[in-house]
């Protein structure tokens, strides 16, 4: 699968929520990988992003700070009616996203944890300030009840690429990957233990193969 540019992800997503709050298609779970980018959410600060020409930035509309985004990251952009699986509470369907990640991570031998101060999920490192570093993640925007945007894990990214920006404005903080934790795994072993634990948080998952950009 060739990574999917981020204006066409953008485009599909909106169309796809659309749809879903209208009834005329099911929830759905994109994955997916984008070329090297990065993003500024709705409470982005200037300052925060440290070198502006080495990746195209994309103002987007989704909660959150500035985030990088490249291959070797698992991109799953979570389409899901946040009314039916959190009863509409928004920070309740962070946990639960972040849960899903947990989970998945927790099939690899990865032991994660959240932390209801800062969205995202965080693992023990060596070396890294405080001993932590975040592994994913979590970037939202709720319309007209379902959810937009959604998860990104750090497989085997480019751990440098973090350093264009205060990733997710938390200063201070460490960034690392399963390859980083001298864990590496496949994209496929990864897919599949996201979708187990997304199965097991969300029910039963159904295979889909859209016609969405990048698969084509």
């Amino acid at each position: 699968m060739k990574p999917v540019s981020y204006p066409d992800a953008v485009r599909f997503m909106s169309a796809e929520a659309d749809l879903i709050a209208a009834g005329h298609a099911a929830e759905l779970l994109w994955f997916l990988e984008h070329p090297p980018l990065l993003t500024k959410g709705a409470r982005a600060r200037d300052e925060h992003l440290l070198a502006s020409n080495d990746f195209p930035v994309f103002e987007t509309d989704r909660g959150g700070e500035f985030t990088y985004h490249g291959p070797g990251q698992r991109i799953v952009y979570t389409l899901l009616d946040v009314r039916r699986h959190t009863g509409g509470d928004v920070r309740a369907f962070v946990r639960l996203m972040e849960s899903c990640v947990i989970g998945a991570l927790d099939r690899l031998g990865v032991r994660a944890r959240s932390d209801p101060g800062r969205p995202g999920v965080w693992v023990d490192r060596t070396g890294s300030p405080g001993g932590e570093a975040k592994i994913a993640a979590i970037g939202l925007r709720i319309r007209r009840g379902i959810s937009l945007h959604g998860v990104s894990l750090n497989v085997a990214p480019n751990l440098d690429h973090f350093g264009n920006i205060v990733p997710c404005g938390l200063e201070g903080t460490g960034v690392t990957s399963l390859a980083d934790l001298a864990l590496p795994a496949g994209m496929e072993t990864v897919d599949n233990a996201l979708l187990a634990s997304f199965g097991a948080h969300l029910g039963p998952l159904i295979a889909a193969a859209p016609a969405v950009p990048g698969d084509m």
